[in-house]
């Protein structure tokens, strides 16, 4: 029997839900629509499309969608190409709102041929970089804007006019800005059942609006019905700007794709379901389209969003509905106020948010991790933020391309054969095992990793240890035949001991080698996760160590 696309039976819980996750996306969707260079309007039009029609025809039952900080650059970018090769945003519009439509377009196609699959084969390296890069260009766009003076559009072009942001600065709207990112860090220390992003905006905006301070503001914001841009989607674009809007709407689709299905993990680990990612892709490819037809910037999966969604309640596609509902509702009733915010108060929300999407984990153990994979980020990262998107998205796929032949060639110098981690659940106990098997069994389980562990086989082997059953104790797993690890496999193994950690499950390693050892001890995965106690050279100490552990049961 096919399953019912509606759910009512937590219907409290999603509505509860919804309406917590539409709190928090409001104020970044006026924060991204102003970054984006389309103005607040555009962001509130996306997050409404993008949330309830995401959410409609989408794989992940929790997600709740809107403009993201990622997509929220390539939009930025996107509308700077635009507007340098016609002159105007009117004029550029077309442009800026078919990459926008072919963008959703090859999400859906991607989700029609499982290119889904292929996103674990992107190496963390590459993606940290990519997404480090992503934070500090959001935050070097808004330091002008935190003052109340008006932004270059290029993070170089920023750096430049350096000098202006101290000697022109408006005082008024600094202070707005200060005051928005002391309210965001301090208020969630006074309660967490309120988000501090709005209560952020609300207060910042309000304390401008009673002191009558001159400053930067929104503007007018139409309230009703968006209009449907079909004039500007098919009415004469220039031939010449086609290249730009191929290219823009794949970076789009990827980007959307790669941001919307990392959501879509978090959700599943928080649940315990499991989405379906083909479907996923092609509810954000339809969002996406819709929002292009009323003039929206495009949207992913939100993390922020989807969590407090899952922690107030919401369980099924209903509340992720919800959240787009509420937006909507906003807009037709209370758009006029939102006229009156300060740009350096949404300037004040983004900074945070950009700090917040860096990667601090990649970045701090740059010198610990695997050469090749310090370089690969550092490289994007820069690349990212100081040259062009499009380039980073091709040079990531290349590096991780190249990282993939490096590290097949360095086993193939050693003579090891490279073996999938599939038959991980019908394992057979190894003869060194046999002694204790039957005796542990129901209390342990022993995973034999083989080969290499890199970022071609760690999103399955998280999976396939997500899958464990909660009755085990303790789970051993065995590297003696794990040659080398690189960082997407180090921080695979990070997750899996917290993880498990947090179902009471403790982690013994066993037998591991060399390059291993150095890197899990060189980001304290061993001995701050797993002590040095849960270390053994062979099996037969790891039993003798589990003895005390399991006699009592």
């Amino acid at each position: 029997m096919p399953k019912k696309l509606f759910d009512f039976s937590n219907i409290k819980g999603d509505f509860t839900g919804g309406l917590v996750a539409g709190v928090v996306a409001l104020p970044l969707a006026l924060a991204f629509g102003v970054q984006s260079g389309m103005g607040a309007t555009a962001g509130l039009y996306g997050a409404i499309m993008v949330g309830i029609f995401a959410a409609l025809f989408g794989g992940t039952q929790t997600q709740a969608s809107g403009p993201t900080g990622p997509m929220t650059v390539v939009s930025a970018a996107l509308v700077t190409a635009a507007i340098g090769m016609t002159g105007s945003l009117e004029s550029a519009m077309g442009i800026i709102l078919l990459s926008f439509l072919l963008g959703g377009v090859l999400q859906i196609v991607f989700g029609l041929i499982n290119i889904a699959g292929y996103v674990k084969y992107f190496p963390y390296s590459v993606v940290s970089g990519f997404m480090s890069g992503v934070g500090l260009i959001i935050i070097i766009l808004q330091l002008f804007p935190f003052v109340g003076l008006s932004s270059a559009k290029s993070t170089t072009a920023v750096i430049q006019d350096l000098p202006r942001l101290f000697s022109d600065f408006n005082g008024y709207a600094l202070a707005l800005g200060v005051l928005t990112v002391i309210v965001y860090y301090v208020f969630p220390l006074i309660t967490k059942a309120i988000p501090s992003a709005l209560v952020a905006l609300i207060v910042a905006a309000v304390t401008g609006y009673l002191l009558g301070w001159d400053v930067p503001i929104i503007g007018d914001i139409p309230s009703g019905i968006p209009e449907l841009k079909i004039d500007a989607l098919f009415g004469g674009i220039p031939a010449e700007s086609y290249t730009l809007i191929l290219e823009y709407a794949a970076v789009l689709a990827v980007l959307g794709s790669i941001d919307s299905l990392l959501t879509s993990v978090i959700a599943d680990n928080m649940t315990k379901t499991k989405h379906n990612s083909n479907r996923e892709l092609i509810g954000q490819g339809i969002g996406n389209m819709l929002a292009a037809f009323v003039g929206g910037i495009p949207g992913a999966g939100a993390t922020k969003g989807t969590v407090v969604n899952i922690n107030a309640g919401g369980k099924t596609r209903l509340s992720g509905m919800t959240h787009g509902l509420f937006l909507l509702a906003v807009l037709l009733g209370l758009g006029s106020l939102a006229s009156y915010i300060p740009l350096s108060v949404l300037a004040g929300l983004l900074i945070p948010i950009g700090f917040k999407i860096i990667d601090t984990k990649g970045l701090k153990h740059l010198l610990r991790v695997p050469k090749a994979d310090a370089v690969v980020l550092v490289l994007v990262l820069l690349v990212t933020t100081f040259g062009s998107l499009i380039q980073a998205v091709g040079l990531g796929v290349a590096l991780a391309c190249i990282l993939f032949m490096k590290k097949a060639s360095d086993l193939g110098e050693k003579g090891i054969v490279v073996e999938t981690l599939e038959d991980l659940n019908d394992e057979k106990p190894w003869e060194d095992e046999l002694p204790y098997y039957d005796v542990y069994k129901d209390k342990i389980l022993i995973k034999h990793l083989k080969g290499p562990l890199f970022f071609g086989f760690t999103a399955h082997l998280k999976n396939q240890i997500a899958a464990i059953e909660t009755k085990i104790e303790v789970l051993i797993i065995r590297m003696d035949q794990v040659p080398l690890v690189d960082q997407s496999g180090l921080y695979a193994l990070e997750d899996i001991v917290l993880d498990l950690e947090q179902k009471g499950v403790e982690v013994f390693f066993v037998g591991l080698q060399e390059q291993p050892m150095d890197k899990l001890r060189s980001i304290d995965i061993i001995p701050d996760l797993v002590s040095e106690e849960h270390h053994f050279q062979t099996i037969q100490e790891a039993f003798i160590a589990l003895k005390p552990i399991l006699k009592k049961e």
